[in-house]
Order: C-alpha cells, then sequence, then structure tokens
C-alpha cells in the first residue's frame, strides 16, 4: 500500500495495518451522522467536528478551541495510552483535520486509515449499521461524563495569523494555499475580502490524492511539491479555508519527512476576514 511507502508515514495507516490492530485501537468515524448510520467499521465511535471552526488564532481564543477538542476526544474515550485510528469515507479532510489536532493534543499515536471505508471494503473488509436508535436517555441514570483528553500540546504543529504574518517575505518558509484555484485567486468569495497571501504557492490539496481518494505514492507527492519549491528545507505552512484540506497536506508533508510543517489553524476564515491582514490577487493564468 502507498501509505507503508513514505518515510515517516507517523500519521498514516492502511486497511491491513488497521485489520491486525484494530483490537488494539481507538477507532473514530468523521463522517457525517448518515453515513455512520448506513455502514461503519465495527467498532468506530462517531464523532462529527465539522462545525467547530477558529476565526481568531490570538492566545485566549485558541486556548479555548483546543480545550473544546479536549473535551470532544475525551467523550469518545480517546486517552493518549491506546493508539487512535481515523477515518472518513476517503483520506478526506474531516479525518485528516483530527488527526492533525490530536498530534497538536499531544497525541503520540493518531492516524487516517489512508482512503478511508473505500479502502476498507476494497481490501475485502465489511461494515455494520446502526440497526435502531437508541433508547431515550434518562438524565437521571447518566453516567458521569468522561474526562477530557489529557496531554500536552505541541503548538509547533500549528500556526497562527502571527506566524503566517512573519512568514510573508521570509525566504525560509512557504506559505502554502491548497484552495480551489477559483479562491486562490478571488473568484470565489468565502470571507469578506477575497485573494491569497503575498508570495503564498498555490497547489491544490487533492493534488496528493489518487483516484480512489488516498495518498498517491511518497515520491510522486515529494516530485508534486517539489516542483512548486515546496522543500524539506523549508518551512512550510499550509492553509485553506478553515484548516481541513490544509490539515491532509500537514500529513502528507509529515509523511514525506518535512521537519517544520505548522498548519494554520483558522486559515482564510480568519485572515479573509479581517481588516489589518495583508491580501493579494494574484496575476490570471496566461
Amino acid at each position: 500500500m502507498p501509505s507503508l511507502d513514505f518515510p515517516d508515514p507517523r500519521y498514516l495507516i492502511d486497511a491491513r495495518g488497521l485489520r491486525e490492530r484494530r483490537a488494539a485501537v481507538t477507532l473514530l468515524d468523521l463522517r457525517p451522522a448518515e453515513d455512520f448510520a448506513l455502514g461503519h467499521i465495527e467498532g468506530a465511535r462517531h464523532l462529527d467536528l465539522y462545525g467547530v471552526s477558529l476565526n481568531d488564532s490570538s492566545e485566549a481564543p485558541l486556548s479555548a478551541f483546543l480545550a473544546i477538542f479536549r473535551a470532544l476526544f475525551g467523550s469518545r474515550g480517546v486517552a493518549r495510552e491506546r493508539p487512535v485510528v481515523i477515518y472518513d469515507h476517503e483520506s478526506g479532510e474531516r479525518a485528516a483535520r483530527a488527526v492533525w489536532l490530536l498530534a497538536v493534543l499531544g497525541h503520540p499515536d493518531a492516524r487516517i486509515l489512508d482512503g478511508g471505508t473505500q479502502a476498507w471494503t476494497a481490501a475485502g473488509e465489511g461494515l455494520v449499521r446502526v440497526s435502531e436508535a437508541p433508547p431515550p436517555a434518562d438524565p437521571a441514570q447518566a453516567p458521569p461524563a468522561p474526562p477530557p483528553y489529557r496531554g500536552t500540546p505541541d503548538l509547533e504543529l500549528l500556526a497562527t495569523r502571527f506566524e503566517v504574518q512573519r512568514a510573508i517575505g521570509d525566504p525560509q518558509t512557504v506559505i502554502l494555499d491548497v484552495r480551489r484555484e477559483s479562491e486562490y485567486r478571488g473568484s470565489e468569495k468565502r470571507a469578506r475580502r477575497t485573494g491569497t497571501i503575498p508570495g503564498a504557492v498555490h497547489v491544490f490539496w487533492r493534488e496528493h490524492l489518487d483516484a480512489k481518494g488516498a495518498f498517491r505514492p511518497a515520491e510522486e507527492i515529494r516530485a508534486l511539491y517539489a516542483a512548486r519549491g515546496v522543500t524539506p528545507d523549508k518551512s512550510v505552512i499550509p492553509l485553506c479555508h478553515g484548516g481541513y484540506r490544509s490539515a491532509s497536506t500537514f500529513l502528507a508533508l509529515k509523511s514525506l519527512g518535512y521537519p517544520r510543517v505548522r498548519n494554520y489553524v483558522s486559515s482564510w476564515g480568519e485572515w479573509g476576514n479581517r481588516d489589518d491582514t495583508e491580501i493579494v490577487i494574484p496575476d490570471p493564468v496566461d
């Protein structure tokens, strides 16, 4: 499987690896609830993080944001002592962001299932359905809330707008815009201001995935980014709109062995909605 070809696959696992380790991991399904109900990997716990975003990466909001995720992961039984495997329907942005967030929160072994449920079923494994709705909850008999996830955060894996601002014009840092071409060039408006960050390199995040939504072989991904000047000797800050798609780019680059990659946690949802950030409209394509 391609994920095993990476020099540093600490954030990746393929279907065979999950089959061998399934009893020893906490398994999280990050897809929408209706997809989970229709079919999920046996033993998985559902967790939808899609609506939890951050639009101000200064210290106090960021601290509160991370506290929310400590509580959410803890509510699904995530503990530092037990490996975690997170999946989507492919190597998707939801699962990628959850793996990156757990890494930021200090989990030592959180991985994305490369190719997601599509790869799982293609490997001959089945999915189970939610056969009936759970009974109504009785508040009087509710068990105590699980404790939040405990770990030592690694904020070197995360960039705020302050690190991004300092990176503008720095020849040793690549700001990597992984949004759609229309977002990057300002023709698609998803924030109050459109465009990109001065000097940003554009590589659409799905370019490192294959037609089945799994990571392409390592050498193909390495060549893709190197051709755009995104090389391991540079610090790299990927961004998208809310830190989801750029989390997939974070996983791809870290798996290649890039030592300094920091996902911009708030991305364009913050940068494009402020008045004090630097924005440019890239020149039209010839």
